[in-house]
């Protein structure tokens, strides 16, 4: 028989559930099922329960019809398991290495049937710290009831850091609610039940605290739900029971505790329904006190139990808002002094734009134009990407909408004919930003701009993700350039849209930027024209580039390295070109074209070589190319649309992914033939095996997984959604 049934509850969780699921399955102590609920999840987490059961046996789906709740989920899933033990975890947590295996050890010594393991909470910044309470768990006795050992109950009231044996499960015959605070009637109904319980001094569960999305929070009137979850435990409390009396009072002091930390959190608690929520707390206190009263705790604490108890909200609030005046007043006067400092320092220089910022404040006090919508791309550097697709996308389905983009003024002269523009910097250009009903762009906006309540922000980003992004960097410090997460989730928050690719992006970015937005799976507005290209544009477009229709073009595009300015791999060019043949042309997208000439070349070659750095469309190259060579860029997601050869040429691949970090593994699902030195990728044009079957079947797995969205309407699906508030 199976030793552990892990049953997991799963909703909206597609950016983390592949971690959740790989830290179970992925142990080396094998005597598991996992039973996974699909609660109706609206993301893509059902089709990744689907991949991993197609793999592994040991996994199970339940997919509901209707989005029930954790608590009905684990309910469903705990009917199903067939474990001696059952192990709820949380779909957006994970295990640490070994756990499974320690857990396995610990029950056989004790035999117990509640096995608490020790956890730590890992929080988005990065930060990992180790559970409270678990700091005692070594001077438990090896095995106990409550009454012998009641600090029990000061650990954290949650079904993931509990492995319980099904038959206690079945003979207490329980039944988590729906709702939030489910967890409160279970957690105390095993533990006043239980006789054998045992705690693993082991850090076993890493308990994610994601920065949106939790119910912890987020604010509402859900957290009323605390209150008969509460009454459940002292409603259904057996005082028969020895040591009762002393239990009844701890549990007591334990729900105080829980409902004054749910009233200070102002993520979690509306102000209107403040008082309404204390009036509950001076309820349940003088309901549930017990005959003998219990141990108030001391000092401030103390306090707030006292204030409970008579009703006093007005007291109370007063008391908190003082405390908290007083740590602003000192956090405020540390900052003036950093800001009078750094002031002192550059006072000329913010004089102008001091006086724009003000003008700026004063222009976001004015009504927001209905019809105005603002465009930026790559930090003002013209007209391109999805923006400019969505732009012209727009003009079409939404004429009435006043499209301006923002552009610098050494970029001016690229902007097309009949664009409207505003030059960054300018009054213009912060009159715009103030009163934009949309803004529009592939980066994010500065961090001094507002998000003004019913204005819309689409972030349309400029590529599918091979490297890691957002918060996900923080894991590879060495390839960060803006260090600042927090500023960098400040700007993401304002993201009403993010337009994405393909499921793998919208999973990767629902990681990568925790925040409250809309996802737009779309396909990219910037490769309708791909999609949409025939013949007859291809040979437009390669005639005004001057190629003729018997060139076999490559174009050579390799991305930048954060983490190693400066760096280009080993390329040349002249050697390149005698493995395409006669034929051959190379065009050179990169900002080291010039470096790279180290090899004596013929004129003829240098003739067949052009650095095309700074040719305004990419997608012109796209559509001239023939075969494409890349490493770590987002163009290779792009050109996949054409199904056209691509190379991965990666000579830095194995320090590239340890240093700046990657989502998937680019040797192992290429787009086509891979070569890892020069020499190979000379090879590979030699033996014309760029394109041949294996290459061929690469690049069909690749489009099916990151293009099949591109079909030439994507900027029609968000223009509708976002500009006509059409359904998705």
């Amino acid at each position: 028989m199976t030793l552990i049934s892990f049953v997991v509850p799963v909703y909206d969780v597609q950016g983390y559930l592949r971690e959740c699921l790989d830290s179970i399955l992925g142990q080396s102590f094998t005597d598991i099922e996992v039973i996974a609920i699909d609660d109706k999840s609206p993301d893509h987490s059902g089709d990744i329960l689907a991949e991993y059961a197609a793999r592994d046996p040991r996994l199970r789906v339940i997919s509901l019809d209707e989005n029930e709740g954790q608590g009905p989920a684990r309910n469903r899933g705990a009917a199903m398991a067939t474990g001696d033990y059952i192990w709820f975890l949380d779909s957006d947590d994970w295990l640490a290495e070994g756990a499974i295996q320690a857990v396995a050890d610990r029950l056989a010594d004790t035999t117990a049937e509640v096995l608490i393991v020790d956890w730590a909470r890992a929080y988005w910044t990065g930060r990992v710290d180790r559970s409270i309470p678990g700091q005692r768990f070594h001077l438990a006795p090896p095995v106990f009831a409550a009454r012998e050992w009641p600090e029990v109950l000061d650990i954290l009231h949650v079904p993931w850091n509990k492995v319980i044996r099904r038959d206690l499960l079945e003979r207490i015959d329980f039944h988590f609610r729906s709702g939030w605070y489910e967890d409160v009637p279970f957690t105390y109904r095993l533990l006043l039940t239980a006789d054998r319980i045992s705690l693993l001094d082991r850090t076993c569960v890493y308990y994610r605290r994601r920065r949106s999305g939790a119910a912890t929070g987020t604010l509402g009137d859900g957290h009323f739900a605390i209150f008969p979850n509460w009454a459940q435990v002292f409603d259904t409390f057996d005082d028969s029971r020895p040591g009762a009396a002393e239990l009844r009072a701890l549990l007591f002091r334990r729900m105080i505790w829980h409902f004054l930390m749910v009233r200070g959190n102002d993520d979690r608690m509306p102000k209107h329904l403040r008082k309404r929520y204390f009036g509950e707390m001076t309820d349940h206190y003088r309901r549930y006190l017990p005959p003998g009263g219990y141990p108030r705790p001391g000092g401030v604490e103390g306090l707030k139990h006292r204030l409970v108890a008579r009703g006093g909200h007005h007291t109370f609030q007063a008391l908190r808002l003082a405390f908290r005046a007083n740590a602003f007043t000192k956090r405020k006067a540390r900052k003036y002094k950093r800001k009078a400092s750094k002031a002192a320092r550059s006072t000329a220089k913010l004089g102008r734009e001091a006086l724009l910022r003000a003008y700026y404040q004063v222009q976001l006090r004015l009504p927001m134009d209905p019809k105005l919508a603002l465009y930026a791309a790559y930090w003002y550097r013209g007209y391109s990407c999805n923006p400019a697709a969505v732009y012209a996308k727009a003009r079409e389905l939404a004429p009435d909408v006043h499209g301006v983009w923002v552009v610098r003024r050494d970029k001016v002269d690229t902007m097309p004919p009949g664009v409207d523009y505003v030059v960054s910097g300018t009054p213009s250009y912060y009159r715009a930003l103030a009163r934009a009903h949309w803004l529009v762009n592939n980066v994010n906006w500065p961090d001094m701009v507002v998000k003004r309540p019913g204005s819309v922000h689409l972030m349309t980003h400029h590529g599918t993700p091979l490297k890691v992004m957002g918060i996900d960097q923080i894991a590879y410090p060495g390839g960060v350039g803006d260090p600042d997460f927090g500023a960098q989730m400040r700007r993401a928050d304002r993201w009403d849209y993010s337009i994405t690719a393909n499921a793998f992006t919208s999973e990767m970015w629902a990681r990568a930027y925790p925040c409250r937005y809309e996802t737009l799976e779309t396909g990219y507005p910037r490769n309708d024209r791909l999609a949409q290209a025939t013949p007859e544009e291809v040979a437009r477009v390669r005639a005004e580039l001057g190629i003729a229709p018997t060139d076999r073009v490559v174009l050579y595009a390799p991305t930048h390295r954060e983490h190693h300015p400066g760096y280009h791999p080993p390329f040349d060019a002249a050697t390149l070109l005698n493995a395409v043949g006669p034929n051959g042309l190379l065009l050179i997208r990169s900002h080291y074209f010039h470096d790279r000439a180290n090899a004596p070349v013929t004129r003829r070659e240098i003739e067949r070589v052009r650095d095309v750095s700074g040719y305004p469309s990419v997608e012109d190259l796209y559509l001239a190319a023939d075969v494409l060579v890349t490493d770590y860029s987002s163009l290779m997601f792009d050109y996949s649309v054409l199904d056209r050869p691509i190379v991965i040429y990666a000579p830095d691949w194995q320090a590239y992914r340890l240093v700046r970090g990657v989502y998937f593994d680019i040797m192992a699902e290429p787009p086509g033939a891979v070569a890892t030195s020069f020499p190979d990728l000379v090879a590979l044009f030699r033996a014309d095996a760029v394109d041949d079957d294996a290459a061929t079947k690469a690049r069909s797995q690749f489009r099916a997984r990151f293009s099949s969205l591109e079909d030439g309407h994507a900027a029609e699906r968000v223009v509708r959604r976002v500009f006509r508030d059409e359904p998705a």
